[in-house]
């Protein structure tokens, strides 16, 4: 006789897979814990097979769970596709969403996914640019929704996240011992000015050596070795590194991760999008 996969169950478990623990995915599904521990109890007797094994704080897939984490991944897909695109509950429309380069990841590649298939019929445009810029773009109602880092927060904004900002530069770089200290910067990055403030209530003269547009041509001088450049701590470039000054150079200020909602026609839709970029960031 055939038997049918619960779905919730399966949801359970491809959350608690996705997070790395209950806490996380009963967050996510907006579940007890103890529930959460149910289903996947439930969706492992119901195959007879092992899936999870506790981890210290978190679990770890079993042989049979990573094979299951697969199928259940598009099993949910198909499922919730076929759910979107036959009832009347999805929304139509388009969004613009501004994201600082520096906080895409490692958070906003699986909110988009997820909105995808929760509203297939949404188009939603992906703005990357710096925090000065997505602000002008948000008070000209030119975007929906904005992220951006600062130390601060206007009206009418709210806190993710608050992040370390620290100096880096290239790996066995030897610049930032120079003097005057040799920078590099986008010409409207937040961290920009905080960073030169720092610099001179130290009383360490520096010069801008790489100013562009462009963050790729700030990376790769950087990358070289010509200047220094200061970035939300686990935010650089892989070809840079947190510069170990042992205090040579000031400490820098830390910096929100807000988020703003344009008023307007799409508000409604724009929250939809916001609540799940706020889920993402539930620790």
């Amino acid at each position: 006789m055939r038997r049918n996969l619960d779905m919730t169950a399966l949801r359970a478990f491809v959350t608690v897979a996705e997070t790395g623990g209950v806490t996380r995915a009963a967050g996510q599904l907006h579940l007890t814990q103890s529930a959460v521990s149910m289903q996947l109890k439930r969706l492992e007797e119901s195959l007879g097979q092992p899936l999870l094994e506790r981890a210290g704080r978190g679990v770890a897939l079993t042989a049979q769970g990573e094979q299951m984490l697969g199928y259940g991944r598009r099993i949910l897909a198909l499922n919730d596709e076929v759910w979107s695109r036959m009832t009347d509950q999805a929304f139509e429309g388009e969004l613009t969403f501004g994201v600082p380069d520096d906080v895409i990841y490692p958070h906003i590649p699986n909110v988009l996914k997820r909105f995808a298939i929760a509203y297939p019929r949404v188009k939603v445009h992906l703005i990357s640019s710096l925090t000065a810029r997505l602000k002008r773009q948000l008070a000209r109602g030119q975007v929906d929704l904005i992220m951006t880092t600062e130390t601060g927060m206007d009206q009418g904004g709210e806190t993710l996240h608050i992040a370390k900002s620290v100096w880096v530069g290239a790996r066995e770089g030897t610049t930032w011992r120079t003097r005057p200290l040799r920078l590099a910067f986008n010409y409207d990055c937040m961290i920009r000015s905080k960073a030169q403030r720092a610099l001179d209530l130290a009383g360490i003269p520096w010069e801008m050596a790489v100013e562009s547009d462009s963050t790729r041509t700030v990376e790769a001088s950087v990358s070289a070795d010509l200047a220094v450049h200061a970035a939300l701590e686990n935010t650089a470039d892989n070809h840079l590194v947190e510069i170990p000054h042992n205090g040579a150079l000031p400490e820098l200020p830390d910096f929100r991760v807000n988020l703003y909602i344009a008023d307007g026609p799409q508000a409604d839709l724009a929250e939809k999008l916001a609540k799940m970029v706020r889920e993402a960031y539930i620790e």
